[in-house]
Formats: C-alpha cells, sequence, structure tokens
C-alpha cells in the first residue's frame, strides 16, 4: 500500500514476510532518492565514518547503496534522474555502539549541526570521505547505546512521556495512570 504522510512524505506498507527478517513491525527501510553517481560516495561514508555495512548494487545505468543500520533495517539511497527537492528539515536517528569515532570525524570536517548533549549529536550532510564533496542532506540524530531512551518501546506508548520529560520506565499506557 502507498500512503503520503500529511507532511508530504510518501511510505509504502508492506505485509510482513520473509524478504524482512522478524521484523513484523517498523520500518525496513528508508529510501532517498540522490543524483546520478553519488551512491558510491555515500555508501563510501557510512563504511568510513561508522563502519556500517555498506554495498552498492548497479541497476542498468544508475546505482542504489545499502547501508545497514540496525537488525534488519537499511538506508537506501537509490540514483535517480529526477531533480532532488530540497532540503526539508527532515530527519532519521540512530542508535551507535561507537559513539565518539563518528563524531571526531564530523568535527574534524566542520559536519557537527548540533550538540545535544552527552548522549546525541547532529549532523546533516552526507559528504565523499575522500573528496569532501557534499552528497546528500538528512539530519541525523546520533544517539549513544547510554541514551536514556535506547530500546524504547514503540507500541502503546504513554502520550504523556515527552522527550523533554522523559523517565524511564513510565512508557507504557495505562489508562487513568497520571
Amino acid at each position: 500500500m502507498a500512503v503520503t504522510c500529511p507532511w508530504g512524505n510518501r511510505i509504502r506498507c508492506h505485509a510482513p514476510g520473509p524478504e524482512f527478517g522478524d521484523l513484523t513491525l517498523g520500518l525496513p527501510y528508508v529510501e532517498f532518492p540522490v543524483p546520478p553517481g553519488d551512491a558510491e560516495g555515500i555508501a563510501r561514508f557510512y563504511r568510513t565514518v561508522f563502519g556500517a555495512p555498506a554495498t552498492v548494487v548497479t541497476e542498468g545505468r544508475s546505482g542504489l547503496a545499502r547501508v545497514r543500520v540496525g537488525r534488519g533495517q537499511e538506508l537506501v539511497f537509490r540514483e535517480t534522474a529526477e531533480s532532488p527537492a530540497p532540503y526539508d528539515g527532515h530527519h532519521i536517528a540512530i542508535y551507535v555502539a561507537d559513539f565518539s569515532g563518528p563524531h571526531r570525524f564530523l568535527a574534524q570536517h566542520a559536519l557537527v549541526t548540533e550538540e545535544s548533549n552527552e548522549y546525541q549529536y547532529r549532523f546533516q550532510a552526507i559528504v565523499d570521505p575522500d573528496t569532501r564533496r557534499p552528497l546528500f542532506e538528512v539530519e541525523h540524530e546520533v544517539r549513544s547505546l547510554t541514551h536514556p531512551m535506547y530500546l524504547r518501546p514503540l507500541v502503546n506508548r504513554n502520550p504523556s512521556q515527552t522527550q523533554r520529560a522523559y523517565a524511564r520506565g513510565r512508557d507504557a499506557f495505562v489508562p487513568g495512570m497520571e
């Protein structure tokens, strides 16, 4: 099923199946359209900066970068001849075991856009690590595995729990409980 959210994001909904491993609820991938010729540099960025498994598959005359970012989850960057839409401020959150290594590279190249706290930072530009040429923009909210919200349940959440006022152990929604 194809849906479009109120903010214009296009989402393809799939039934659980063997192609998604044991993932039954969640986002198995997020796909981004990128200019022709940029898939290899994007894969190299994630391999170099994050040590993430990243491959490039050639499909006809265009490439497709696949970056593994979690158990059964990928970022997919598909080369397309379409003109890229201007960056609109959306972001993704990723949790990493090596929190300081990527930060060191990003800071050395003036790519860190926000130092949120001791558990989290942000960057926006994906660059070719060899040439430093900007390739794509999507804000990454990079969190350490010690972030208080790591492994937070994603269903039946307490709606009064906000990131600003998060209290570990208070995630479950219990009607009538304040």
